[in-house]
């Protein structure tokens, strides 16, 4: 699934490390998802989509629109 966690993250100076932190997950799977090789859970893109105060949908793209 497309997203764009990698330039979120930047806009925020936030490293993987911090993402992760903030989310209770570990550095590698933010890497995961921000490379398209894991699609996070439905509770893990919720909690994701209130740490950058954004809808799921500005973040992540099915691609099916």
């Amino acid at each position: 699934m497309k997203n764009r966690l990698k330039a979120l993250r930047a806009e925020r100076n936030w490293s993987q490390l911090d993402l992760a932190e903030r989310l209770k997950v570990s550095r590698q799977t933010i890497n995961a998802i921000e490379n398209e090789r894991y699609d996070p859970s439905l509770p893990l893109a919720f909690q994701i989509a209130r740490a950058f105060e954004l809808p799921i949908e500005s973040i992540f793209d099915d691609g099916l629109n």
